[in-house]
């Protein structure tokens, strides 16, 4: 008995084809595939090549599924590889029942009324009573060529025509109904689909699955989709995703629109990876669909509010499934836009432009969620940071979670940020504060002269780690400093404590150190903080004592960070702009104040790198 097509899918997909294969073939990546020696004759080149559904080898031949290896490795019949499969994916084979042949059958029927049915169409489409569903699609922009490819058609008028049509292939109206073409009326069975231009659905082997059908005129629904049969399930299936596969490993990117005729202008215009649900959101099913295709797709969407909600939707639930080797892109189209509109009016330069813009979705995850909540209070800021930390949760890999975690804190920290206002007192100078002035380093200058976590040299992580303890004992100097602390490189537990810190600073609590504290053990981080403190009193002897002056432990901060080395690199840079734009205009006092400043800190700086750590 043949098995179920709708078994050997699901055993397909389970039995990834590249780990069957890469058990006894050495395989490496080539592109998108991969390669390997050939197991079915010698040869020292690789030219067999492993693709996401199937194999071929270039130099023999040999190729198909993963069901097809292991006959051919194996010396295996069909049954006997299916079940060796099967086995090892969990599933069970199906018994060779009565009712299981006639489910088959079932299914194999229906699939055949459908290619009837789809041919009709496309005939009528070309003839007399399918002029004005042409010229429509002549009017939207479509090729006789496109017309063609799509298998689009004509669904003539209803009361019976399509019945009438296939009587001669032996189709009966009860086959019809089960193939979701008729639906049983008052008076017997009638048309589900009249008076539209009709869209053929296939699954990804090039199978009829249903139709879906737009209305000629302003008539509501606009679209129709097939009912639910034995082979149509709407949440499992994307429409063109045949065809969309089949670019895709040719280079294209797998681009998820909303409807029939974006999918159709897009492959028009060259992008041939489009395909679309079939007017439901976008499931479970869906994106492990996609994610078989591809492991980062373009999800497109409306610009508007209702595209935004979608857009988070469809986010948090890929976020469930995602993994390290899976992700997506968003893109979010204006001004009322959809890929078929903006083809039409720009061509196909025009979505080239807006897909380069498409972000992948750590990037675009916070700015929706921030679009969906207020904040500005300290219980409305709370709920955020719960919400992020919600949000990044639902991952369920949890080195990728902690991950989105600090991405999105991160995010929402450094858009908190207050603005730098230095700290204390230059002698002789004319300016009442001092410290690094307003604007005195660029962030370009920083982030290029700023070094990595991993490379900070062992004194600059000490003098780091005193700058961090300070804020444990006088978290009322965050606000003056952590802005200026921000651009200090820091290992990662040290940098999540910095994170921590400046949290506290905007949750309009008290800034002492019970405070300080009960916050960072809210976090999970207060236990860090003590270690923290007490490995610097046990390895340097500096006891962090509340009774110090705030004003000591500003001298004593300022101090440490002068003597940072990238600072230096940053103060001599500054000194050198300093000293050009002083040489430029001696005449201007604002010029001589800046040199004087700088000439001041660099001294400090460079005595300081030359005596070494002095604490």
């Amino acid at each position: 008995m043949a098995l179920p097509a709708n078994f050997l899918d699901e055993l397909r997909q389970r039995s990834p084809i590249a780990t069957v294969i890469g058990r006894t073939v050495k395989l490496t990546r080539s592109g998108r595939e991969r390669k390997g020696c050939c197991p079915f004759h010698g040869e020292k080149t690789p030219s067999f090549y492993v693709y996401d559904d199937h194999y071929h080898c270039f130099g023999c031949g040999a190729h198909g599924d993963v069901i097809s290896f292991v006959m051919q490795s194996t010396g295996a019949g069909f049954m006997e590889a299916v079940e060796d499969l099967a086995a090892q994916a969990g599933l069970e084979v199906p018994k060779p029942t009565p009712q299981a042949a006639e489910a088959e059958a079932k299914r194999a029927g229906i699939a055949e009324v459908l290619e009837a049915a789809a041919a009709t169409y496309a005939k009528w489409l070309f003839e007399p009573q399918g002029r004005a569903a042409l010229d429509y699609l002549r009017g939207r922009g479509l090729s006789e060529a496109t017309i063609r490819r799509f298998g689009l058609g004509w669904s003539g008028e209803g009361r019976g025509q399509l019945a009438g049509a296939l009587r001669g292939q032996t189709i009966k109206p009860d086959q019809l109904i089960e193939a979701g073409l008729m639906k049983q009326g008052d008076n017997g069975p009638v048309d589900m689909f009249f008076g539209r231009v009709m869209f053929p659905i296939r699954d990804r082997r090039g199978a009829m699955l249903s139709f879906g059908g737009r209305i000629m005129d302003d008539g509501q629904p606009k679209y129709v989709n097939g009912p639910e049969t034995a082979v149509f399930s709407k949440r499992r299936t994307l429409y063109n995703i045949g065809q969309a596969r089949a670019a895709v490993r040719k280079g294209a990117k797998l681009i998820v629109v909303e409807g029939y005729m974006d999918v159709i202008a897009l492959s028009q215009a060259g992008f041939e990876g489009a395909v679309a649900p079939l007017g439901t959101a976008l499931t479970e099913e869906h994106l492990e669909e996609i994610w078989r295709t591809t492991p980062m797709p373009v999800i497109c969407f409306d610009g508007d509010a209702a595209g935004q909600r979608a857009a988070l939707k469809t986010a948090e639930l890929a976020l469930a499934q995602m993994a390290p080797d899976k992700s997506l892109k968003l893109l979010g189209l204006t001004g009322g836009e959809d890929p078929d509109s903006l083809i039409r009016q720009g061509g196909p330069k025009a979505f080239e432009a807006v897909l380069d813009k498409a972000r992948p979705v750590h990037e675009a995850l916070y700015g929706m969620l921030a679009a969906a909540m207020p904040r500005g209070t300290p219980e409305q800021n709370a709920a955020f940071l719960h919400r992020l930390d919600e949000v990044a949760g639902l991952i369920q890999d949890p080195v990728l979670a902690g991950e989105y975690k600090r991405h999105l804190r991160g995010q929402y920290y450094s858009q908190g940020r207050q603005t730098w206002r230095p700290a204390r007192p230059m002698p002789g100078s004319k300016a009442g504060r001092w410290g690094p002035p307003p604007g005195a380093v660029p962030e370009a200058q920083l982030s290029a002269l700023r070094q990595s976590a991993q490379d900070v040299p062992p004194p600059d992580l000490l003098r780091a780690r005193h700058m961090l303890a300070t804020f444990f004992w006088h978290p009322q100097l965050i606000h003056d400093l952590d802005e200026a602390f921000a651009h200090i490189s820091l290992p990662p537990e040290e940098a999540r404590l910095r994170e921590a810190l400046h949290e506290f600073a905007n949750c309009g609590k008290p800034l002492d150190r019970a405070n300080l504290l009960a916050h960072l053990d809210a976090f999970g981080l207060g236990r860090q903080a003590r270690d923290l403190e007490a490995a610097l009193i046990r390895e340097e002897g500096r006891v962090f004592d509340s009774l110090e002056s705030p004003a000591d432990a500003v001298r004593n901060w300022w101090n440490w960070y002068n003597h940072m080395s990238d600072i230096i690199r940053i103060l001599r840079a500054q000194h050198d702009e300093a000293l050009r734009e002083y040489a430029a205009r001696m005449d201007d006092e604002a010029a001589q104040e800046r040199l004087k400043r700088y000439t001041y800190l660099l001294r400090e700086a460079e005595a300081g790198e030359a005596g070494g750590a002095d604490g």
